[in-house]
């Protein structure tokens, strides 16, 4: 079958910069991708139009993935079939801790909302199905972050940008690393008032068959002194990993 040359083209482009942490230049594109300097500008001009790619502006203009490249992924991924495997599960936690309960999956340094599932008297939330934040300040981001192979952990944290939401939030990369020690030892992360300065979420991992880190787990709820957020760690982790087990997952991490 032949195949059509530009649209390959396109596709090595957008591969090529959603590999690439700091973005990619028009140089990098033809010099990585031998392609020839016009061909490559009309197809990333024409991908920044559609959305596909975002255009940074510098001394030298650099292209990272877009917002609509973003949206394809999550309509692919609410479309894969594990998602009806977890949905009821993750539902009836949520009723059974009475706290709202999300699914999120790894998009570039952000972790993306792919399910949400609240309690009948649900606490009002900011995170919506298809929002996405920052990794190093969720504790859905954190878990994906400590138990992905080290080069995509590299990859990811390279990426970061460290903003202050609240005092509470991880400041620099030593910080979050020294967390992510942390993760690894317990099996579940806290956002500890860190996005915002009344909630308080754990999250644990999930794992897809293979044993690599599928996406995450968390219960959110208003923060309150008198609760053991320790206690509901260890019950998001034990949830995490039934979830782990429902999707073929039959190791120990």
């Amino acid at each position: 079958m032949k195949l059509n040359r530009t649209t390959q083209r396109t596709v090595e482009i957008l591969k090529l910069i959603s590999r690439t942490s700091e973005g990619a230049t028009l140089d990098d594109l033809c010099e990585k991708l031998g392609l020839p300097k016009t061909s490559a500008y009309d197809i990333v001009t024409t991908l920044a139009e559609m959305g596909m790619v975002n255009v940074t502006r510098g001394q030298k203009q650099k292209f990272t993935i877009g917002l609509m490249a973003y949206r394809i992924g999550v309509n692919y991924t609410n479309n894969l079939d594990f998602i009806g495997i977890i949905e009821p599960v993750l539902k009836a936690f949520s009723k059974e801790v009475g706290k709202t309960v999300f699914f999120g999956i790894p998009s570039d340094h952000h972790v993306v909302y792919i399910c949400k599932f609240e309690p009948e008297n649900p606490i009002i939330t900011t995170a919506t199905v298809g929002s996405k934040n920052p990794m190093y300040c969720t504790s859905l981001g954190k878990v994906i972050l400590a138990y992905s192979s080290e080069e995509a952990r590299e990859q990811m944290i390279n990426r970061l940008k460290f903003i202050q939401f609240t005092e509470r939030t991880i400041k620099n990369r030593g910080q979050l690393l020294e967390e992510l020690k942390k993760v690894r030892e317990r099996g579940y992360a806290f956002d500890a008032r860190e996005m915002e300065e009344h909630m308080q979420c754990v999250g644990a991992p999930v794992f897809d068959r293979d044993g690599n880190v599928l996406g995450a787990i968390s219960i959110s709820s208003l923060y309150k002194p008198s609760d053991d957020y320790e206690a509901l760690g260890q019950l998001v982790s034990r949830k995490g990993m039934e979830v782990s087990r429902l999707l073929g997952f039959l190791g120990k991490i």
